[in-house]
């Protein structure tokens, strides 16, 4: 077996992993938009899941780019993650610059921040459909039919352990899943903003610093992110990350 079969075989065995005590949905869903992105080789992934009675939040994205754009189709009702989610069948876009009659919001959003081109997978086991992964490409092109059954996999995968630990722990209701996931998500963007204005980075690069941190020491986003709320921790900046400017009329950093 080589290495990126090996790799692949891990990520769907962690994906499949939703029974222990301390499950946490945001962590969950964080790994699966990073793996989605590293083994498929797009550009980024985001994540919206559906509560019971049908609307999508957002609750986790690959990069800054892509939270905005699943927090985009939600805010305007248009976008390839809606139709995923509403038609339960994969939604494709090689092109987003001849998308802009289908999607007259959500297509010069996400050509304005470097995508070119999208894919949308439902996360569906046989009738219940959870919600919907968004893929995205900086270059237009259809995905390979090797790269699309391998995000359809990553997909089922964790829609089969988000519904097999809802069935089992059958006395958390998905609005409380959910509302934990959200409650969690601010939690997060909370710490992201405050770790950006603390080191002078871009949201984008607070994120990764604050996954980065979480990740090496074997923690949960939610709980680093708590703890540097509280001013339990300090997250020094990377030497190999840039200082952000300055807006204009700001003092000098000390």
């Amino acid at each position: 077996m080589g290495s990126s079969e090996w790799r692949v075989g891990q990520v769907l065995v962690e994906l499949a992993d939703t029974l222990v005590d301390d499950f946490d949905i945001i962590d969950f869903l964080d790994n699966l938009a990073y793996h989605t992105v590293d083994l498929l080789g797009i550009a980024a992934c985001g994540v919206l899941l559906a509560d019971p009675t049908g609307p999508l939040s957002m609750v986790a994205a690959s990069s800054e780019q892509a939270r905005v754009l699943g927090l985009s189709q939600l805010n305007h009702q248009e976008g390839p993650c809606l139709e995923a989610y509403r038609h339960r069948t994969p939604v494709s876009c090689p092109d987003l610059d001849a998308a802009g009659a289908r999607w007259p919001f959500f297509a010069p959003t996400a050509l304005a921040v470097g995508y070119s081109a999208v894919y949308a997978l439902p996360m569906i086991r046989r009738d219940q459909c959870i919600g919907a992964m968004n893929l995205f490409g900086t270059a237009p092109g259809i995905l390979d039919e090797e790269v699309t059954g391998l995000g359809r996999s990553l997909a089922d995968m964790a829609t089969i352990g988000i519904l097999h630990r809802r069935a089992v722990r059958h006395h958390e209701t998905v609005t409380e899943q959910l509302q934990l996931a959200l409650n969690s998500r601010i939690l997060i963007e909370q710490a992201k903003g405050l770790l950006a204005g603390r080191l002078r980075l871009a949201p984008e690069q607070a994120f990764a610093v604050l996954r980065d941190y979480a990740r090496t020491r074997n923690l949960k986003l939610t709980t680093v992110s708590r703890a540097l709320i509280q001013g339990e921790i300090s997250i020094p900046r990377p030497r190999d990350l840039p200082l952000r400017s300055r807006p204009p009329g700001r003092g000098r950093a000390e």
